[in-house]
């Protein structure tokens, strides 16, 4: 009898473990850049500390909205157990392809604006969740005023595509008005006119800002040809922005909030967490950084305070 017992429990033990199977998450990344590539990689390395057989399903939209929703619904109809969207057009497209499958953004400056919630709170109410990039903007505002007294006239630059970016030169304008400057909106609509776009922004400003703009981080080479010839400096958003053509910025970590996010999936996929009663989280802290190299081509002299973007 005790053999059998035995056999029955070996039997179901194994049975057990070939009806488990591994949680399966996608990943929708926008496009390639530094700020983005960076949340992703921290999102899986906490989700993998804590769940080592998780399988990711990692894909890259290359800059194109209409290749996120294709993404999401193929993640929608396969049935995978998480979604991670990682910036706002992924988290867009992903809310369009599921009602019902969790889903965790990183990047996303203002979840209100992003889904359109009217009087947002911080809980999306629906299937949504996730960790914010939003860095204070009255601060980078303030930096244009610490760095360049004298100048006159600031340019917005950023991809009109891109609902959080307008939010972001909305805000920024405003304050940039409230200290004295004069400010004009430039916008390019896709990676067609950065260039052009960006050439008339340098031609007619004292200093651009850029926020933490998707299409501008992946095209800050075709923005530094612009700007560093014309002698006009950029404070920029975000830390891979200004690395490739800004002066100096208010930075958070991606891989932090891309990390905190991978934390967040745990809570949902093991412990059984509700994912549309969690709080949308944000960065904890914030740097003042700059680029050596730009500073100084441009002449531009950096205060005490900010520390120096590792090449």
């Amino acid at each position: 009898m005790k053999k059998i017992i035995a056999l029955v429990l070996a039997l179901t033990m194994i049975a057990c473990a070939a009806c488990a199977r591994a949680a399966t998450v996608g990943i929708c990344q926008l496009v390639q850049h530094d700020a983005l590539d960076a949340a992703t990689q921290g999102f899986k390395d906490a989700l993998t500390e804590k769940m080592p057989d998780v399988e990711f399903d990692e894909q890259n939209a290359s800059g194109d909205a209409a290749t996120c929703a294709i993404i999401t619904s193929t993640f929608a109809s396969n049935g995978v157990d998480l979604i991670m969207a990682n910036a706002t057009p992924a988290l867009q497209a992903a809310v369009a392809a599921t009602g019902d499958i969790p889903i965790l953004a990183t990047s996303i400056t203002e979840y209100g604006v992003a889904l359109d919630i009217e009087d947002f709170t911080g809980v999306t109410g629906i299937n949504v969740s996730g960790t914010s990039d939003l860095a204070p903007l009255a601060e980078q505002a303030a930096m244009v005023k610490e760095l360049f007294p004298e100048a006159k006239k600031v340019g917005l630059l950023y991809c009109s595509a891109e609902a959080n970016s307008i939010y972001q030169v909305k805000v920024v304008g405003e304050e940039l008005k409230a200290l004295g400057y004069e400010t004009e909106e430039f916008a390019f609509t896709d990676s067609n006119d950065v260039a052009s776009v960006s050439a008339l922004a340098a031609a007619e400003c004292d200093v651009i800002y850029i926020p933490t703009d998707n299409t501008a981080a992946a095209y800050t080479e075709t923005i530094a040809n612009e700007v560093i010839p014309a002698k006009v400096p950029v404070i920029a958003g975000e830390e891979g922005i200004c690395r490739g053509c800004g002066v100096a910025t208010l930075t958070i970590s991606y891989y932090d909030i891309g990390y905190a996010t991978g934390l967040m999936a745990y809570e949902i996929l093991e412990n059984g967490a509700d994912v549309s009663a969690m709080p949308i989280e944000y960065a904890p802290q914030f740097t003042k950084k700059y680029n050596a190299a730009n500073a100084e081509a441009l002449g531009v002299a950096i205060p005490e305070g900010y520390e120096a973007i590792a090449e």
